[in-house]
């Protein structure tokens, strides 16, 4: 038995370092990324995955929850929520249980196949760093680091395994095609990052030197940059005071510097890719980059945010993403809801089309079953700066950031839930008084009989 399991396991090791190879050597034309994996839950979106045949995998970040939620308690001695939360909702979990997690998520029938036929890499967020929202001064991330390099199968000699953070690039593709390897930029949000409400940094400056250089360095016809958290979209400016989200938004100097990094490096072809919110969309900025930069978000595998109430009333979550105001949102008939963001279990795919002139990109979110809910055709030329026919005075929309909107609109939400709220509150009042008034009748009644 243990030579047989030796056997299979020295079998699928010879699979995956021939599906990185084949990365290597091979036009890179098909990528699929995605985030937000229980590694607890059922997870057959892998099918849709395979179908779809990606030479690389992106991992986003959450790849496992390792860390442990507290129960659901807004009243009583430990509160884990609301306005008078005392305790931690989510705790750290030890190394053993980090490590079995991590072995569960690799073990997936389905990702297991994945692993055999295509380049994985990847970078972490929050749940798979070790603790909710957490950053650089959480006490495990060096232990976990070495967890998630492990999970990734980065090689011994990696520099990922010798500096402080996991971010890293690659460019991809046969040689002697310099011009058509895609560089492929993954950040890493957590590691170095200040308080979210510290306005401070995302990367730290060890990672910012970095960047600076890959951006600086070899051209290259695309550019793809990884970042866990949403790079253009800032729901927290709408969607507050009600509930915040993680962004670089939350950021804004070090947005805005990330912006002027590539505008100054004169690099074309740039876009991004994100997870982190447990839904997909895709969203652009105009002004950033002096052609539009795009944000595929696509968020998660298994966590999403319709799977938090019954089937029957998906209708209310996907009525609040229609009524959530967003400058920044790439709307589209094509998509398959009216607010073009999508609230069940998805990822990410990416198709260059090489012999198009210009190189064309095909870049979707889909569902379960590989279908797309959003997307957008993006031709190579309109990512240059010197061709882009993007005018400020003719697309105002995209250059709007969230926070510029007028109050009325971008409280609109949080007017809406507490007028909803009140409503409620008065008609409870009133029932109540009702009540007690036909009591009082009845004991009157009772009284003169």
């Amino acid at each position: 038995m243990e030579r047989l399991l030796a056997v299979v396991i020295g079998v699928l090791q010879v699979l995956i370092a021939s599906a990185g190879s084949y990365a290597d050597n091979h036009l890179l034309s098909r990528i699929a990324f995605g985030s937000c994996a229980n590694q607890s839950a059922p997870q057959p979106i892998w099918d849709a995955i395979n179908k779809f045949d990606p030479q690389v995998f992106i991992w986003l970040g959450d790849n496992i929850y390792g860390d442990i939620r507290q129960p659901f308690k807004i009243l009583g001695k430990e509160r884990t929520i609301g306005p008078w939360k005392n305790v931690r909702r989510f705790v750290p979990s030890s190394h053993s249980q980090m490590l079995s997690r991590y072995n569960m998520a690799k073990n997936i029938p389905g990702y297991s196949r994945l692993r055999a036929n295509a380049k994985v890499i990847g970078t972490w967020d929050d749940h798979d760093y070790g603790l909710n929202d957490a950053g650089k001064e959480f006490s495990e991330k060096i232990t976990n680091q070495r967890l998630l390099l492990d999970f990734l199968d980065e090689p011994q000699d990696s520099p990922r395994r010798k500096q402080a953070g996991v971010y890293t690039s690659y460019t991809l593709g046969p040689p002697g095609k310099q011009v058509k390897l895609p560089q492929i930029i993954l950040l890493d949000t957590r590691y170095h990052r200040d308080p979210i409400s510290s306005d401070g940094s995302v990367l730290g400056e060890s990672q910012w030197s970095w960047l600076g250089k890959e951006l600086r360095g070899p051209p290259s016809t695309i550019t793809i940059i990884g970042s866990s958290i949403q790079v253009i979209s800032n729901l927290s400016a709408t969607t507050g005071p009600l509930f915040y989200m993680e962004s670089w938004g939350r950021f804004p100097k070090e947005r805005n510097r990330l912006f002027k990094l590539i505008a100054d490096s004169k690099r074309d072809g740039v876009f991004f890719i994100s997870g982190d919110v447990h839904f997909g969309e895709i969203t652009r900025y105009d002004c950033g980059a002096g052609y539009p930069l795009y944000d595929i978000t696509s968020s998660g595998l298994t966590q999403a945010i319709e799977k938090v109430l019954p089937s029957p009333l998906h209708f209310i979550v996907r009525f609040l993403a229609w009524f959530t105001p967003s400058t920044m949102r790439a709307m589209s008939q094509t998509c398959r809801y009216r607010s073009c963001t999508y609230g069940e279990p998805n990822f990410g795919a990416i198709e260059i089309d090489w012999d198009a002139f210009p190189v064309t990109l095909k870049i979707q979110v889909r569902d379960i079953n590989g279908l797309p809910v959003t997307g957008v055709n993006i031709s190579l030329s309109e990512l240059q700066a010197q061709n882009s026919t993007i005018k400020v005075r003719q697309d105002r929309r995209h250059c709007s950031l969230e926070v510029m909107l007028p109050w009325i609109v971008k409280y609109r939400l949080a007017i809406l839930v507490y007028s909803v709220l009140a409503l409620l509150l008065l008609a409870l009042v009133g029932l109540i008084y009702a009540a007690t008034i036909v009591c009082r009748m009845c004991l009157s009644k009772c009284k003169i009989d």
